[in-house]
């Protein structure tokens, strides 16, 4: 196996973390959180996974929460920083992919910036993880082609453009999209989607406690509020959330949506 960095001179490792079960990290992964000195780690990152880290590592936890960073993204990178100028070997540990809504593009630029060695080792995405425990496929021959991934709480979310992300032949993933689910909901119909296209809720993917929840576009906003969803969780919409291994499941879709149609 590659050695990622070398040790004597220090250097930074964003590493994918993948949606939370520890069996899922990639063997390259795992081989660097066992060489660690410093491992930075988002706060949704399974104790299980911590524990891989090599015993002598330093753990530090920058965790996020929805509108309220405990660590701000430039003091992150100055961490990151800082450390492998010392000569430390560390390992940002990141949920999912470094590379898909997790700012390791930000972080990247910042080592860069600073003359620092960096590597980046990818994860399984959550949308990727989750998807899959739920037999949920985001492609299909005969109900998808494309597959687009937005995030459900960025600023100006009424601005974006999602037009044609969403609707027939497409699957749309949406990340970190808990709290604004109902407006989310209001814009894709706005865009044209059907009321009636179903949607998919993966919450807790591939960790304990685990829940797949479906329903329809125009009662997503409800569907969050019955089943009282809380983060980490992502949302499908398309017609692959008909695509399940439950045969009673496709059944009960079908009916609503004749009826809502």
């Amino acid at each position: 196996m590659k050695n990622p960095l070398p040790h004597a001179k220090g250097g930074v490792l964003l590493v994918g973390a993948g949606p939370g079960d520890p069996g899922l990290l990639t063997v390259k992964a795992a081989a660097a959180l066992g060489r660690a000195d410093l491992v930075v780690h988002d706060g949704l990152v399974d104790d299980a996974i911590l524990a891989l880290a090599n015993p002598q590592a330093e753990l530090v936890s920058v965790a996020k929460q929805r509108s309220r960073h405990s660590v701000p993204q430039e003091q992150i990178n100055q961490i990151l920083v800082d450390a492998a100028r010392a000569g430390r070997t560390v390992v940002r540990l990141k949920c999912g992919d470094p590379f898909i809504f997790g700012r390791g593009g930000e972080e990247v630029e910042a080592c860069r910036a600073a003359g620092v060695a960096v590597e980046v080792i990818p994860g399984i995405s959550a949308a990727i993880g989750c998807a899959a425990e739920a037999m949920l496929p985001l492609t299909h021959r005969d109900a998808s082609s494309v597959v687009s991934f937005v995030a459900g709480q960025c600023k100006g979310l009424t601005d974006q453009d999602w037009s044609g992300l969403a609707g027939k032949g497409r699957t749309l993933v949406i990340y970190m999209g808990v709290a604004t689910a109902e407006d989310v909901a209001d814009k894709l119909i706005a865009d044209g989607v059907s009321p009636a296209m179903p949607v998919a809720v993966l919450e807790r993917g591939t960790r304990s406690g685990a829940r797949a929840l479906r329903s329809l576009l125009a009662d997503l906003g409800g569907l969050m509020t019955r089943e009282a969803v809380r983060s980490p969780a992502i949302i499908v919409v398309g017609e692959v959330v008909l695509r399940s291994d439950a045969e009673d499941r496709l059944l009960a879709f079908a009916k609503i949506a004749e009826a809502a149609a």
